[in-house]
């Protein structure tokens, strides 16, 4: 598979063929999302919840790390401080990603692991982002994926995503720049600076493009378009968050997710 091609339609069968939920943003801190994300994707593996695309709001700036990355190699902490940008952990791979609230899209999808059966590791990552390729496409924008796990163009990167395998579910998680301010990005992220640890996985420095410049359309009407196209695709019907899931979401953030030995799990 060449870097510019996609999914043929043929394998939207595939999708339909679960019966999927999907969930629109909702504010939630940094932490909330992190751990959210392992709540719904357990849930989902043991069979609880149907299959479910969750669109993600954000409460405050934050950097999120990669699970196998090093504070040090990543972000300044200086920066942080000076710019009230919070510092979190997930539980998948993959790089670090700025985030501010009004300036990304990001969305989980949650789904078991028998949904990318026959297909490799890295097929998988072009698969469950093969609906937001053509979504771009609709909307005028010459996007490809790039492997690993990038959504880019010609005029550079849009989005990255990330996975985590646990519990018979597959968790996968996608992040496209709307809006940036650059000057902060650089600030508090590390990149292209020296190799400060010889310990975690480090961040690739990529040109990234808004998609702001490029649709001129708002954040709320792509976070629409881009749940019209997927519930045109699956069926998928609205749903929302069950109080139990955040009731245990929110005492993973306290016993995990919140605290320093995650956080800094990798110094």
């Amino acid at each position: 598979m060449s870097d510019r091609a996609t999914y043929p339609e043929s394998t939207d069968a595939r999708w339909a063929n679960l019966e999927w939920q999907i969930i629109a943003p909702q504010v939630l801190a940094p932490a909330m999302n992190m751990a959210i994300d392992e709540v719904l994707t357990d849930r989902v593996g043991r069979g609880e919840m149907k299959p479910t695309l969750r669109f993600w709001g954000w409460s405050a700036p934050c950097v999120v790390l990669g699970r196998f990355q090093s504070v040090r190699n990543e972000v300044s902490p200086e920066a942080l401080a000076d710019h009230d940008v919070a510092l979190v952990r997930r539980i998948s791979g993959g790089g670090a990603m700025f985030i501010q609230p009004s300036g990304a899209i990001t969305w989980s999808i949650h789904v078991p692991e028998s949904f990318v059966e026959g297909l490799s590791f890295a097929e998988s990552y072009s698969f469950l982002d093969s609906w937001v390729v053509r979504g771009l496409r609709d909307l005028g924008i010459d996007a490809w994926y790039a492997p690993l796990n990038d959504i880019t163009s010609a005029a550079g990167k849009i989005g990255g995503a990330a996975q985590a395998r646990r519990t018979g579910a597959v968790l996968h998680h996608t992040t496209i720049a709307y809006d940036m301010d650059t000057e902060v990005l650089v600030d508090v992220l590390r990149v292209g600076e020296e190799k400060l640890s010889d310990k975690g996985t480090r961040s690739a420095a990529k040109r990234v493009d808004p998609l702001k410049r490029m649709t001129g359309m708002t954040r709320e009407g792509l976070i629409e378009a881009m749940s019209a196209r997927f519930r045109s695709l699956t069926g998928a019907r609205p749903a929302e968050i069950p109080a139990d899931a955040v009731a245990a979401a929110e005492r993973r953030v306290a016993e995990q997710f919140a605290t320093d030995d995650w956080i800094y799990l990798l110094p």
